[in-house]
């Protein structure tokens, strides 16, 4: 019974309680051991005393006390620095709060501080937020653990050296930092929904992370941008099913089988995107959002709404202007209007420098090829694709559709 109830406690609340410990004692390692030398004194004492009334309280608790007492052992035998010190005397002091999800948005916003490197952010967010070890990180961005290890530890030391702060930045600068947090939770799911390389499209812990993130931000910030972005994840996610056939292959939207799509995250992820909508204060997530819903409200590919489409995408343009906005914007504009004119589009973005390298820009003028019935043009575009892209699934599309061409 104590080991069951130890072991739900730890997979849903593990993270709530190392936020708050990292709150109290200012170090995201000795956190760390606290939360585990915690969880070692329930399971000795919670069979003799019973269980608490409020065991994440007790656990908090237990935390802090243990690294405290750790501290002050090592200030008998070793003089400590005034970091460690302050920690000591500091923590001794500090409140246990009774419901720590303020502490959990301020980890939140601490991993994604601006300072840190935009790949730090992401590997410290899935480490101490989300508590994927450094293993399973690696492995989703194809890197050696102890690569991955040592960019974790620059960010935790960078956070110490230069005294970020743990806590929610103020109104005046929330906005701008917000941004760095949503970023960062998409950077996430992009690569969970699609991967940036390797054998496999989908890795769906790191999607199914970053929407858990989503939900948390959303209940604790509603602001949105912020619902917004998670009614995007969950309308991409809807279509995880279809993406893919059971060998691995990737499926294009077009012709994906869409009674495999996900009814109840397409209600609401539309139901949040509405929302959004009728603040009047919505931004680049929620656009990007609208479009994925006008793609789940269509029963079949022919019944696309793309005039609207075009539309959405004219006003993204102006709200966030980019080269890859403008490619699918021009996609789009293809399938309103036919391949000629989405042509003519993609060949003046692929004179741009920037996107001579993006493999899914020729990958459009390629199709845009074929469906004009220019073989060979199509030809040059799919191979110059299949040099730049690095997923696999990817590569053998680009090459089926290769071989599909007339000789």
């Amino acid at each position: 019974m104590i080991d069951t109830t130890l072991e739900a406690l730890y997979r849903k609340d593990a993270r709530r309680i190392f936020a708050t410990l990292v709150r109290l004692l200012g170090n995201f390692d000795l956190a760390e051991e606290a939360l585990h030398d915690a969880f070692i004194a329930a399971a000795e004492r919670w069979p003799v005393d019973g269980i608490p009334g409020n065991p994440v309280a007790w656990l908090v608790s237990a935390g802090r006390h243990k690294a405290i007492d750790q501290l002050r052992r090592q200030r008998r035998f070793a003089p400590l620095d005034a970091t460690v010190e302050n920690i000591a005397d500091e923590s001794s002091q500090a409140e246990v709060p009774e419901g720590p999800e303020d502490d959990r948005l301020r980890l939140i916003f601490t991993c994604c501080h601006p300072s840190l490197a935009e790949e730090a952010r992401v590997a410290l967010t899935l480490r101490e937020v989300c508590g994927l070890t450094t293993e399973e990180i690696a492995r989703a961005f194809l890197m050696a653990p102890p690569t991955l290890a040592q960019r974790i530890v620059r960010a935790k030391a960078k956070i110490r050296d230069a005294r970020i702060p743990y806590q929610v930045p103020g109104a005046d600068e929330l906005g701008e930092r917000l941004q760095s947090v949503l970023r960062v939770v998409y950077l996430v799911f992009n690569e969970g929904y699609s991967a940036s390389a390797g054998a496999m499209v989908l890795r769906t812990q790191l999607s199914g992370e970053a929407i858990r993130l989503g939900r948390l931000l959303a209940q604790l910030i509603p602001e949105p941008e912020v619902t917004g972005l998670l009614a995007l994840m969950l309308l991409q996610e809807s279509r995880r099913a279809a993406r893919v056939t059971s060998g691995g292959d990737l499926v294009p939207l077009e012709e994906q089988d869409r009674s495999a799509w996900d009814a109840v995250l397409i209600e609401e992820g539309c139901a949040l995107v509405r929302q959004s909508l009728l603040s009047r204060r919505f931004g680049a997530y929620t656009l990007q959002a609208a479009i994925a819903a006008v793609h789940a409200g269509a029963t079949d590919a022919g019944e696309t709404d793309w005039n609207e489409i075009v539309g959405l995408y004219d006003v993204l343009l102006r709200v966030e202007p980019s080269p890859v906005v403008a490619l699918n914007r021009a996609v789009a504009v293809a399938m309103r209007d036919g391949p000629r004119a989405g042509l003519v589009l993609v060949d003046a973005l692929l004179e741009q420098e920037p996107m001579r390298g993006y493999h899914l820009a020729h990958a459009a003028r390629a199709d845009l090829c074929r469906r004009l019935d220019e073989p060979e043009a199509a030809r040059a575009a799919y191979a110059t694709a299949l040099t730049l892209a690095r997923q696999e699934p990817e590569r053998r599309f680009l090459q089926r559709r290769l071989d599909q061409l007339p000789n």
